[in-house]
């Protein structure tokens, strides 16, 4: 679970991530013709850092995809190797919902 639990807060830190990218380029679209030294100097930081971030998402982005696959081969092989041990966790994981559920 706790492995389950680390890929959904990658795939959220990417996703905020993307977001925060997009803002970014968005401001420096709208800040496109404002003149002075030190704005310049800040665009071409942020440009770069920019650019640097993206990389780096689409690195994590892989990484989940990577580990996202190799639990789902995982569970596969374990279900075709173990079946009926399979069909036990799901029973009880059922019974589990099912007595949670029945107490609201």
């Amino acid at each position: 679970m706790s492995e389950q639990q680390n890929a959904a807060n990658k795939e959220k830190l990417v996703s905020d991530l993307k977001v925060v990218i997009a803002d970014t380029e968005e401001l420096l679209r709208a800040t496109t013709g404002v003149a002075g030294e030190k704005v310049g100097e800040l665009r071409e930081r942020l440009v770069i850092r920019l650019r640097d971030a993206k990389e780096r998402v689409i690195d994590m982005e892989h990484a989940v995809i990577d580990k996202t696959k190799a639990a789902a081969r995982a569970t596969d092989d374990f279900v075709h190797d173990e079946p009926w041990k399979a069909v036990g966790v799901a029973a009880a994981l059922g019974l589990a919902l099912g007595v949670l559920i029945g107490r609201r």
